[in-house]
C-alpha cells in the first residue's frame, strides 16, 4: 500500500518525516492555500516528491518539476483528459507519473474518470469540501464500490490516527493506497511525526 503524506513545507519536519516507512511526500503549489511552498531550502530527495497542483499552467508545473525534483505531479483543479494529455506526453511522462483527483459525494459518477485513464497512472479520490483538500473530513467510502475503472486509485479524506482498521477492510481491487493531510497537523504544512509514525506502523502491521 501506498502511503502518502501531502502539505509539507517546512525543512526540519520534511527530514524527519524521510526517517518513517511512508513512500511519497506531497508539495503543494497552490497559493490559495495554508499549506502553499512558496521556496524551500535544497534537500535529501530520498523520499519521492509528489507536486500538487490546482488549474495549473505546463510551463509553472515544468518549472516546478525542474526546481523541486518532482517525480509525480497530482492535479487537483478542473483539469481536462487533453491537459492530462500532454503532460504525459511531454519529457516529464516518460518516466513521471501523473495522478488526477475527484471530489467524490454520493452523486459523483465514476464514468467521469473514463477519459483520464489513458493519461493517467492513479485517481485519487478525495472528500468534496469548501477547500481544494485538506478539509480534513472523509466521505462515506462505501460508494467506492461503483468505482469499476481500470487505474488504480488512492483514498484521501479525514484519513487520521484511528482510521487503519477501517483502511484495511477497504476489499476493492484498485485500491492502492491513501493519502494523508490536515488530520496529522500540528499546524498547517508542519506534520506531527510521532502520530504518523504510530499511524504507519499499525497500517503496515496489522
Amino acid at each position: 500500500m501506498i502511503i502518502k503524506v501531502c502539505g509539507m513545507r517546512d525543512t526540519e519536519n520534511i527530514k524527519a518525516l524521510q526517517a518513517l516507512d511512508v513512500d511519497w511526500m506531497g508539495l503543494i503549489f497552490f497559493e490559495k492555500s495554508s499549506r502553499n511552498v512558496a521556496q524551500l531550502e535544497t534537500i535529501d530527495t530520498r523520499t519521492p516528491r509528489v507536486g500538487v497542483f490546482v488549474n495549473e499552467d505546463l510551463a509553472t508545473i515544468f518549472m516546478k518539476i525542474k526546481k523541486y525534483d518532482l517525480t509525480i505531479i497530482q492535479l487537483h483543479g478542473e483539469e481536462k483528459p487533453a491537459f492530462c494529455e500532454a503532460l504525459k506526453q511531454s519529457p516529464f511522462g516518460e518516466k513521471g507519473k501523473i495522478i488526477k483527483v475527484f471530489s467524490a459525494h454520493q452523486e459523483f459518477d465514476f464514468e467521469r474518470t473514463k477519459p483520464y485513464e489513458k493519461y493517467c497512472d492513479y485517481f485519487l479520490f478525495d472528500t468534496k469540501g469548501k477547500k481544494r483538500g485538506g478539509n480534513g473530513v472523509a466521505f462515506d467510502w462505501s460508494i467506492l464500490k461503483k468505482y469499476e475503472g481500470q487505474l488504480p486509485f488512492i483514498l484521501s479524506g479525514g484519513i487520521n490516527e484511528k482510521s487503519a482498521n477501517a483502511i484495511q477492510n477497504i476489499q476493492h481491487p484498485k485500491f492502492w493506497g491513501i493519502d494523508i493531510n490536515s488530520r496529522f497537523e500540528i499546524a498547517p504544512a508542519f506534520k506531527n511525526i510521532n502520530k504518523i509514525k504510530q499511524f504507519v506502523y499499525e497500517l503496515r502491521n496489522r
